[in-house]
């Protein structure tokens, strides 16, 4: 069997009078992840790690954020859409884990939410989803804004 990996990391700036929306997650909290699409940070993360992986490129050659067909997209769907291509091109997803990186919003009570909604658009793979802090440093410890980091095991399908 043939197997691959691939990381990705987003990041995206925090802003008042927007949604905050985590692994197809709408989360209440005062603000949201600024973006051309919904600033899905951990959604972004996984379509740059499965695109990496598969050797297909990355996000923004893919969705381009000139591209005003993806202003305000929904970033699951970015996500299923990028899916699509990676198991076009013979891959298939084994596991993801995928990190928020900040010191708010916390996650815990809709980390199995998150995995869902992400695995979902994967076809049911594996994904994990989990938080860490970087106790106060860099624009994610100010609060500023939010990061996240993701890695993807492809195989052969």
């Amino acid at each position: 069997m043939t197997y691959r990996v691939g990381i990705g990391v987003d990041a995206h700036a925090l802003a008042d009078g927007v949604p905050l929306v985590l692994g197809g997650v709408r989360l209440d909290h005062p603000r949201g992840l600024a973006g051309h699409s919904d600033g899905d940070v951990l959604a972004h993360a996984l379509i740059d790690a499965l695109l990496g992986a598969a050797g297909l490129g990355d996000i923004g050659a893919l969705f381009p954020s000139g591209d005003e067909r993806f202003r305000g997209a929904v970033s699951i769907e970015l996500l299923r859409a990028a899916y699509g291509q990676v198991r076009d091109a013979g891959w298939r997803l084994v596991n993801a884990d995928c990190v928020l990186v900040g010191e708010e919003p916390r996650i815990a009570a809709h980390r199995d939410e998150m995995r869902r909604r992400l695995s979902e658009a994967v076809d049911g793979g594996e994904v994990n989803v989990r938080a860490t802090t970087t106790d106060q440093l860099g624009f994610t410890g100010r609060g500023e804004g939010l990061a996240a980091h993701a890695v993807a095991l492809l195989e052969r399908a």
